[in-house]
C-alpha cells in the first residue's frame, strides 16, 4: 500500500493520519500525529473463532518514556508493567469500541496503541482513541464504527475543546466523551460541583465534534479500508435452544422473582442444576465424544444465561418490577456508621442493600505523597483512593493478587469524585490515603466507596468543602434506537450485568464531582442522559440526607493517633541553613524533637509533623530561631553562656550569640566580669553593633542611667544641704 496522509483541523490544532508506511502486516495500522504528539495504533484479528462464551478483545495503551525524552528509572532501565494511567487509558479506549462488534463474534482482536512522541498539551490518549478507531475501520475486522473521543473543559462559562494542561487547571469540568455519529457511548469526567445542565451542555458540545471527526474517518475508511470479512457468528442451535427454554422457563421465572440476592442465586442455581441434569441424561443416549458433550453442556448453560437476561429485562421494561421488588427510582435500604476502629485516623462503614464498603483514612506527611513519573513533568499526588474487591464480597472463592483493571478503574473514579472537595495543601498540609475495602457487593460498590470514603474523611477531621455521595444508574432498552427505555436508580448486580448502561454520578448538594458511563448498546441520546442525570440527582440527595444523620460535619480535631502538622514560612535563602551541610542541622532538630518529620520546600515553606504537638512546636521554635535576624538597637532577654576576661558571651536564642564587653556590663567600672554576671544568668541586653556576622551587646544600656554628679572648681563633690 502506498503511503496516505490525511489531515483534520480542530480549532488551532491539527490531527494528521499516516497510513501505509508503518506496521504493514497488521490487519490495520495508522500513525496519528496530534501536533507533535504521535501514536502508532495497530489492530490485529484472528480469522478463526475461539471456543469461548465471550468476545476476546484486548485493548492496550502503552507509553514509551523515550517519547518524552526520558530514560526509565530502576535497575533494568526499561518499561515494566503498565502504570495506573496506562491501565485507565486502555479502559477508556476499550469501553467505546467493545459494543461495536456483532453479537456472537468470537474471533480474538487486539488493538495496540504505542505513544512514540508526547506533548502533554496534545493528549496522547485522544490520539490513541482516534488511531484505534481508524486502525479497526480500515482493517478487514468487522468493526461497526468509527468512533471518536474528545476532552471538554469549561472555563468562565465557555466550553473548551481538548484543553491544554494549563487550561484544565482552571476548568471546572474535565470531561472525556466518546461515541459514534449517532450517539454517545462512553463518558468519564471529574467536575468542581457543576450543575446537571452544565454537564449535559458539555456532553452535547462534545458530541457535535465527535460527529464531525467520525465523518472525516469515514472518508479515510472509504478510500483505503479493506473489505470486511463476514465472520461465522456464534449461534446456539435452534432445536436445543427451544428445548432448554421449554423445560426451564417457568421455574426460572419464579426463581428470578426472589428478592434476596443469595436466596435468588440459590434458587436460580437449583433450576439450572435440574436443567443440566435433565439434558445430561439426554446427551448420554447420543453417543457423544467428550468434546462434543462439553460443547453441548456449554450451550445449555448459555441458553439458561440468555433466558435469565431476557426475563430480568422483560420484568423491568414491561411489568416495571425489579429483581428485588423496588420501584425504578427507589434506593435500597441505607445504613452507615463511623469510628469503627480506634487506631486508624478515620473510618466509616456504608451499606446500601447488599453492597458494603469499609473505608479507612490515613494521614501522612507531604513526603509520603506518590511520585508520578510519566510522559509529562514529574508530579506528586497527595490524595489517593485505593479500592480492593476480595472474592468473599460476593460469596465465592477466587484468585488473589495485584489489583486488576477493574479495581484500578473503580479506585480512580472514587478518587476523582472526592478530589474535587479536598482542601488545598496550604489549608491541610497532609498526604491523605483512603482505602475502600469492599466487604459485600451486589452492584455499585464504587459508589459505596465514595460515600464511605467521604464519611471517613469527615471523621478523620479532613476539612473537605462538602459531603459527596455517589449513585449508579441503569438503563434497559426495548429496541436498538432506544425509543423505549426504563432508567433505574441504584442498580444491583443483575441489573448491571443484564442492562444496557452503567451510569455513575457522584456529587455534593451543589453539583456533580464525577461522572462515568459505560454502555453495551450502540449509544444513548442526550434525552436519556438528561433524564438519567435528573433521576441521579434525586437519589444523590437522599443518600446525602442519610449520611448527614451519621456525621453532619467535619470533626474539628484530628484523631489522637494522627500526626499533627504545622507550617512556617522562612526566607528561601535560609533553607540551606536549616538543612545544614549534609543534612546535619535538620537531623539534629529531628533527634532533639523525638524524630519529628520535617519537609522543606524551595519556596521557603517548612512542614513539621509529629503525633505530639509539643514536639512540633519545639522543632518550629528551633527553626525560627535559626532563621531569625537580630535587629540593631533592639532589646533581648539573653542567657550568659561563657565568662571571658573581656566580658560575657550571651545567647539571645539558640544559635545566636554575641559579646557584652566588660565596659558595657554596667555604668560603673567593672574590674572582673564575674563581679557582675555568672554563667546561666538571664539578663537584658541591647544590640549595639553588627559587623561581619559578629554581634556586640550592651547590658548597661538596659539599666537606669545614674544621675550626673556636680563638682566645684576644686573638683570636690557638691553636696545638697
Amino acid at each position: 500500500m502506498d503511503k496516505h496522509v490525511y489531515e483534520y483541523a480542530q480549532c488551532d490544532r491539527k490531527f494528521t493520519i499516516e497510513i501505509g508506511e508503518l506496521a504493514k502486516q497488521a490487519n490495520g495500522a495508522c500513525l496519528v500525529r496530534y501536533n507533535d504528539t504521535a501514536v502508532l495504533s495497530c489492530a490485529v484479528g484472528n480469522n478463526v473463532p475461539m471456543a469461548t462464551d465471550f468476545f476476546p478483545l484486548t485493548v492496550m495503551y502503552q507509553e514509551k518514556l523515550y517519547a518524552a525524552g526520558k530514560i526509565p528509572g530502576g535497575f533494568l532501565k526499561r518499561e515494566g508493567r503498565p502504570s495506573e494511567h496506562e491501565t485507565l487509558v486502555s479502559r477508556l479506549i476499550d469501553r467505546p469500541i467493545r459494543p461495536l462488534f456483532a453479537e456472537g463474534f468470537r474471533n480474538e482482536v487486539q488493538v495496540i496503541n504505542t505513544v512514540l512522541s508526547a506533548n502533554p498539551d496534545y493528549s496522547s490518549a485522544m490520539a490513541a482513541m482516534l488511531g484505534a478507531s481508524i486502525a479497526l475501520g480500515i482493517s478487514d475486522i468487522p468493526f461497526e464504527g468509527p468512533i471518536a473521543g474528545v476532552v471538554v473543559g469549561h472555563i468562565n462559562g465557555e466550553y473548551v475543546l481538548n484543553p491544554t494542561v494549563a487550561e484544565l487547571e482552571v476548568s471546572d469540568i474535565n470531561l472525556t466523551v466518546a461515541g459514534t455519529k449517532k450517539a454517545i457511548n462512553m463518558v468519564e469526567s471529574g467536575a468542581k460541583q457543576v450543575s446537571e445542565d452544565d454537564m449535559l451542555g458539555a456532553l452535547v458540545f462534545a458530541h457535535e465534534e465527535i460527529k464531525k471527526i467520525c465523518e472525516w474517518e469515514e472518508t479515510i475508511i472509504k478510500e483505503v479500508g479493506k473489505e470486511k470479512i463476514v465472520p461465522d457468528l456464534f449461534k446456539i442451535p435452534e432445536e436445543l435452544n427451544n428445548a432448554v427454554r421449554s423445560f426451564a422457563f417457568d421455574n426460572l421465572k419464579k426463581a428470578i422473582s426472589t428478592f434476596d440476592k443469595l436466596e435468588r442465586e440459590a434458587n436460580i442455581e437449583k433450576v439450572n442444576e435440574e436443567t443440566r441434569n435433565h439434558f445430561d441424561e439426554i446427551f448420554a443416549t447420543e453417543n457423544l465424544s467428550t468434546q462434543e458433550l462439553e460443547e453441548k453442556q456449554g450451550l445449555v448453560n448459555m441458553v439458561l444465561e440468555h433466558m435469565l437476561a431476557e426475563e430480568v429485562r422483560r420484568l423491568i421494561t414491561e411489568d416495571k418490577v425489579r429483581p428485588d421488588g423496588r420501584h425504578v427510582d427507589e434506593i435500597r435500604p441505607l445504613s452507615s456508621r463511623v469510628d469503627l476502629f480506634e487506631r486508624t485516623h478515620g473510618s466509616a462503614l456504608f451499606t446500601r442493600g447488599q453492597t458494603q464498603s469499609c473505608s479507612l483514612v490515613t494521614l501522612g506527611s507531604l513526603a509520603d505523597s506518590q511520585i508520578i513519573d510519566g510522559l509529562g513533568n514529574e508530579e506528586e499526588k497527595r490524595f489517593m483512593l485505593h479500592y480492593n474487591f476480595p472474592q468473599f464480597a460476593v460469596g465465592s472463592t477466587g484468585k488473589y493478587g495485584s489489583p486488576g483493571r477493574r479495581e484500578i478503574g473503580h479506585g480512580a473514579l472514587g478518587e476523582r469524585a472526592l478530589l474535587q472537595v479536598m482542601p488545598s495543601e496550604e489549608e491541610f498540609p497532609y498526604t491523605v490515603r483512603v482505602v475502600s475495602e469492599i466487604l459485600e457487593s451486589n452492584g455499585s460498590s464504587s459508589q459505596a466507596s465514595i460515600c464511605a470514603g467521604c464519611m471517613a474523611l469527615m471523621a478523620a477531621g479532613v476539612p473537605i468543602k462538602a459531603p459527596v455521595a455517589g449513585i449508579a444508574m441503569g438503563l434497559i432498552t426495548q429496541d436498538d434506537e432506544c425509543s423505549k427505555y426504563t432508567i433505574l436508580t441504584d442498580i444491583q448486580g443483575l441489573e448491571d450485568h443484564y442492562g444496557d448502561m452503567d451510569f455513575k454520578v457522584a456529587g455534593t448538594r451543589n453539583g456533580i464531582t464525577a461522572l462515568q458511563m459505560d454502555i453495551k448498546c450502540k449509544g444513548i441520546t442526550p434525552e436519556i442522559l438528561k433524564e438519567a442525570l435528573a433521576q441521579a440527582k434525586k437519589g444523590r440527595m437522599q443518600i446525602l440526607d442519610h449520611m448527614a444523620t451519621t456525621i453532619s460535619e467535619v470533626r474539628p480535631e484530628l484523631s489522637k493517633y494522627a500526626p499533627k502538622v504545622k507550617m512556617i514560612t522562612i526566607d528561601p535563602d535560609k533553607i540551606g541553613l536549616v538543612i545544614g551541610s549534609g543534612g546535619k542541622n535538620i537531623q539534629d532538630i529531628i533527634n532533639k524533637c523525638d524524630q519529628v518529620k520535617i519537609d522543606t520546600e524551595s519556596d521557603g515553606r517548612i512542614y513539621v509533623m509529629h503525633q505530639d504537638l509539643a514536639m512540633v512546636d519545639k522543632a518550629i521554635e528551633i527553626i525560627e530561631n535559626m532563621c531569625r535576624e537580630p535587629e540593631l538597637n533592639a532589646i533581648y532577654q539573653a542567657k550568659v553562656i561563657k565568662i571571658l576576661e573581656i566580658g560575657a558571651v550571651v545567647e539571645i536564642w539558640p544559635g545566636c550569640e554575641g559579646l557584652v564587653h566588660i565596659s558595657n556590663l554596667a555604668w560603673r567600672r567593672v574590674e572582673k566580669t564575674e563581679d557582675e554576671v555568672q554563667v546561666g544568668d538571664e539578663i537584658a541586653v541591647k544590640l549595639i553593633e553588627m559587623q561581619n556576622g559578629k554581634l556586640r551587646f550592651s547590658r548597661k544600656d538596659t539599666l537606669p542611667r545614674p544621675e550626673k554628679k556636680e563638682f566645684n572648681k576644686d573638683k570636690k563633690e557638691v553636696k545638697e544641704n
